[in-house]
């Protein structure tokens, strides 16, 4: 897998991959401790301002985002109508009602997807697939059979584009592509899971037949480094998330999940 089309020279393409991981994993700790519209507003906002310092283009950002930006109100929609009922019920048909608490959770929870998502994706936007292996199996000292089985299966990712493209080719050369596109969708769906676990099984033999499973301890062909850029991107991740917790607690708008 090709590395992403962006220019390497920004500080922040430099930063090892766990560490975003680890700020994206740190922030979303903080943020589902509660349910309200302030902390997740709160780092919605800080997030927003500290984007355009991340070196991503405005056309970059809003293509890669948009999937976050279309499920967070459709979450929220969900919430609105069939969340649970507190306060005054303003419309009420069979199972759907809408309430003041129904209102509030629903605008929490769409702010809070977009909390979560943003940076998820942001942070992720120039990580190498082998960077990622690397600092796994380096820094996190997770398993080398997992991390390589990992990195193999995320390379093998962007293929599914390529795989779709020629069903519907070859679809068409047989007469039975040129109408009823909805219809095909669900049969090119399960010819694309079939290859899908064909090509794994195949990679799966391969690595295997290399010694990738082997008992032994695995060596790397580059090192994986940790240093004050990765700490300081960590701890701006969790900042961002106590910053949002405190803005609760100090309006009053705390909402502890598990309560």
């Amino acid at each position: 897998m090709a590395r992403p089309e962006k220019s390497a020279t920004h500080p922040f393409d430099r930063v090892n991959p766990v560490s975003k991981l680890g700020a994206a994993l740190l922030l979303a700790a903080c943020l589902v401790l509660t349910i309200d519209w302030v902390s997740a507003s709160t780092a919605l906002v800080l997030e927003l301002m500290a984007i355009p310092f991340l070196g991503v283009r405005p056309r970059e950002f809003w293509l890669r985002t948009l999937p976050v930006w279309i499920a967070a109100p459709f979450t929220g929609l969900t919430i609105l109508l069939y969340g649970q009922a507190a306060g005054n019920v303003y419309w009420e048909w069979f199972a759907i009602r809408i309430s003041d608490g129904s209102i509030d959770l629903a605008t929490a929870t769409a702010v809070r997807v977009l909390a979560i998502g943003l940076p998820a994706v942001v942070l992720f936007i120039t990580v190498d697939p082998t960077d990622l292996a690397d600092g796994l199996a380096q820094v996190w000292h997770l398993p080398a059979r997992f991390v390589v089985g990992a990195l193999a299966a995320l390379r093998l990712v962007g293929l599914f584009l390529d795989d779709w493209k020629y069903l519907e080719l070859a679809r068409r050369a047989r007469g039975v592509g040129d109408t009823g596109r909805m219809r095909r969708i669900p049969g090119q769906v399960f010819a694309l899971l079939v290859l899908a676990i064909r090509r794994g099984s195949k990679l799966a033999t391969a690595m295997e037949a290399r010694g990738f499973g082997g008992p032994t301890q695995r060596t790397w062909a580059r090192d994986s480094r940790f240093g004050w850029r990765e700490w300081a991107v960590l701890i701006a991740g969790l900042m961002v998330g106590m910053i949002a917790i405190a803005a609760a607690v100090l309006t009053g708008h705390w909402n502890f999940i598990v309560g």
